[in-house]
């Protein structure tokens, strides 16, 4: 053969080789619904009352996890864990959460999921809910970094100039473009933003649940329909470059079904419960539209897609009113949005992913959303920084069905006021006296005269968390304490060097204050 010839020939199964290996990365398509719990989707629950055929046929086609979880049991703190694979309340947020002008919580040079496979050869893209904050301009300079001041003075919002681009949004953190907003639907400003680009034509004063800033042609129901379109646009855009060694990474964090609850007018009155009904019927069809996305742009066979939500349930949904008509967003759950109970984070989590991914499977591991890190960094076989994911652990082997023994030491819970719980087994110790969230008992309202200061529960025994067995089993209780305790020292819950948190991490502060609150109020103090 003629050199030339040979040289070309080689040159071709070296480009074929390389493709090949590049192919072998799969997409990642992460959907993240918004207040949405485990009885919403009638794959997960034999009590669901919703139709949900996007989802169960999502199920039928993967795995779905019966003990996943978010690191908190609210919006904020929950996407940061995702992103960075380290618990939140290891950030400056130590409980609540960010607003629509809050400054940018992921911290300046932390590694991301999205950074790290930037790395890894993937183009990247967010598209919807943001809610991890970002820098807005002010007309007399500077930035409008202070969410709490912003949220309690809506004149401040007034005085941002929505036409120049913000900064230290998601494409300063990982993300080679991004379309949404910059929070909640129901949190000004009402704006779309493409890239660090606010869309607006005219600033006008609209009120989604909260009065502010809004752009004269925003709606709160096109918000769902515009966010599905761009990530269907964004997959069609990336298949070809994703087939040829290019392959993409969708964050694709829906505004909902949290309020406003605002579905359009197919999906209103369809679920025949109420609005909240209707509105996770139209998340269910968003799923639909990105699963036939991806099987129209041939790349579905070699896309990990997984949908997940970022909390249980939010009280807005109307509980008496479905439960009138035998549907519990939580299921067999204690507690919702909020809560440190399994209503408010354990959530559902199903992953397909074809030729790896049994389908019509289920795992029983004991699983967090921030294990997406470790996760992506085992498929790709390559190693994270000491500084990067923390406490993010692979679940590779329960998707690929060969785990056998559980793949986590222990998963720690978070509420909105900052309680913490720890998972270990079929024990969970909460270290508050009660939710630490918005049901009953509630910080500052329960009566905890007379009762321990911390709940141990045994789930085998006990999924609804009715009693609390802690005085019965102290040296349960000081086990695991033992063990939060280190992990919070620490700085990771994994194996590696000690790394150091974003602030001070006191694992009993919450709960002591909602004891002592609620023992003065009963107490007539």
């Amino acid at each position: 053969m003629h050199r030339s010839a040979v040289t070309l020939a080689c040159f071709m199964v070296a480009l074929a080789s390389s493709i090949s290996q590049a192919a072998s990365k799969p997409n990642i398509v992460f959907i993240l619904a918004d207040d949405m719990g485990v009885g919403d989707v009638m794959a997960l629950s034999r009590r669901c009352q919703i139709e949900t055929p996007n989802l169960d046929r999502l199920a039928s086609q993967g795995m779905a996890f019966t003990d996943a979880h978010t690191s908190s049991s609210v919006c904020t703190p929950t996407r940061y864990a995702i992103l960075t694979g380290r618990y939140n309340w290891r950030s400056r947020l130590k409980n609540g959460v960010c607003w629509g002008w809050s400054r940018r919580l992921i911290e300046d040079g932390r590694m991301t999921v999205g950074s790290f496979l930037q790395q890894n050869g993937y183009s990247t893209a967010a598209i919807g809910k943001w809610h991890l904050g970002m820098s807005w301009p002010l007309k007399d300079g500077g930035f409008a970094d202070d969410g709490d001041t912003f949220k309690q003075d809506f004149e401040n919002a007034y005085n941002v100039d929505y036409f120049k681009p913000v900064q230290n949004g998601p494409t300063s953190v990982g993300f080679d473009t991004f379309f949404g907003i910059s929070a909640s639907l129901d949190m000004p400003p009402y704006v779309y933003i493409q890239n660090d680009k606010p869309l607006v034509t005219k600033i006008v004063t609209k009120a989604f649940h909260r009065d502010g800033p809004a752009d004269v042609d925003f709606e709160d129901v096109d918000v769902l329909p515009r966010l599905t379109e761009e990530t269907v646009k964004v997959i069609n855009d990336r298949a070809d470059a994703a087939k040829n060694g290019k392959p993409f990474f969708i964050y694709f964090p829906l505004n909902a079904p949290h309020t406003p609850i605002s579905p359009t007018k197919e999906f209103a009155g369809k679920s025949g419960l109420n609005k909240y009904g209707d509105f996770v019927m139209q998340v269910d069809w968003t799923v639909g539209q990105v699963m036939a996305a991806l099987d129209s742009a041939d790349v579905a066979g070699n896309t990990l897609l997984i949908f997940t939500t970022d909390n249980g349930c939010s009280p807005q949904a109307n509980f008496p009113e479905l439960a009138k008509k035998n549907h519990f967003p939580s299921d067999v759950y204690r507690g919702h949005k909020a809560d440190i109970y399994e209503g408010g984070h354990r959530v559902p989590f199903i992953a397909r992913w074809p030729g790896h991914v049994k389908p019509g499977t289920t795992s029983s591991q004991t699983i967090g959303q921030l294990d997406l890190f470790a996760t992506a960094a085992d498929i790709l076989d390559q190693d994270v920084p000491a500084t990067a994911a923390e406490d993010s652990i692979s679940i590779l082997p329960a998707l690929l069905g060969q785990d056998k023994q559980p793949l986590r030491e222990a998963i720690v819970h978070h509420s909105i006021n900052g309680s913490f719980s720890i998972r270990q087994g079929k024990w969970k110790l909460a270290l508050c006296p009660g939710s630490g969230g918005w049901s009953e008992p509630r910080p500052g309202r329960g009566d905890f005269r007379g009762k321990p200061e911390v709940q141990l529960f045994d789930l085998d025994a006990d999924i609804g968390e009715t009693k609390n067995v802690a005085e019965q089993h102290p040296e349960i209780v000081e086990r695991l304490t033992a063990l939060l305790q280190t992990y919070a020292d620490r700085g990771r819950s994994t194996p590696g060097p000690e790394q150091p948190n974003t602030g001070d991490v006191d694992i009993w502060k919450a709960g002591k204050a909602s004891y002592a609150a609620g023992t003065r109020k009963k107490a007539g103090k």
